[in-house]
């Protein structure tokens, strides 16, 4: 396997995003969902539905990572624009897809058949391919290295299974969890010095406070077991020489 980082930006489109009526739950899922293909999630942007404001966002993570991902508006009304976004962000046409009027066609057949609503989910840039979608008909779309999802969770969630195994990835990343009950400040030069001995592993400090009291939970990731092991090791030895009380596995 690829000793390589492979890492891919997210663009999550939508003003109902922006706009709190809904709550994204993708940026979780696409994120875990890379971890497991040996991809690293590198960043996210959250963009309304301004089709200016989305190439903006396409052109620059997809120029700055190995795959972009986007979710959100490429649905059937007229504010779902990701397509002509996109189309626009690549400097292609779009076009209606010959195989994707097929599925939307069969898909429709017994729920009133095709309308031009309809029709626009089968609307893809010029040259793109589909990601299959077994939910609800209307696929994904794949063009170079950019990929084009639903908003809708549960939909996205399988056009995620169908490209599973299908994109490049380095060593997946793997973590383990030490937890404190003290506040992260106090263990900062703590966590500092053993994250610099140990340059390909890195440590998230994720500070919580719960029955009254105030704690955090180290989490150290690394490509590399054996170097994952000894960074941990060494978390916990710095901790118990500074007197401070630690639960492997997290709290």
């Amino acid at each position: 396997m690829s000793e390589r980082i492979y890492t891919a930006g997210l663009v999550v489109i939508g003003d109902e995003i922006l706009s709190g009526r809904t709550h994204d739950k993708n940026i979780a899922q696409v994120a875990s969902w890379l971890q497991v293909q040996g991809i690293r999630l590198a960043e996210v942007r959250v963009v309304p539905d301004v089709i200016a404001r989305i190439v903006e966002a396409v052109n620059a993570l997809r120029e700055a990572n190995d795959y972009l991902f986007t979710t959100g508006g490429i649905g059937p009304t007229h504010d779902d624009i990701t397509v002509d976004a996109v189309a626009r962000a690549l400097g292609v046409d779009v076009i209606v897809h010959p195989t994707a009027r097929e599925i939307l066609e069969k898909y429709y057949a017994d729920k009133g058949g095709i309308t031009d609503a309809r029709l626009r989910m089968a609307r893809v840039p010029e040259g793109a391919e589909l990601i299959a979608n077994r939910m609800s008909g209307a696929p994904g779309i794949k063009i170079g290295n950019v990929h084009l999802m639903a908003g809708v969770p549960h939909i996205t969630a399988g056009m995620l299974d169908a490209l599973t195994g299908t994109l490049q990835g380095g060593k997946p990343l793997i973590s383990e969890t030490v937890g404190c009950w003290t506040p992260e400040s106090e263990v900062a030069d703590i966590l500092r010095q053993v994250e610099q001995t140990h340059t390909s592993c890195q440590i998230g400090s994720y500070p919580f406070f719960r029955e009254g009291r105030v704690g955090a939970n180290f989490v150290v990731r690394s490509t590399d077991r054996g170097e994952l092991k000894s960074c941990v090791d060494s978390l916990c030895d710095g901790l118990a020489s500074g007197g401070f009380d630690f639960t492997p596995g997290g709290i």
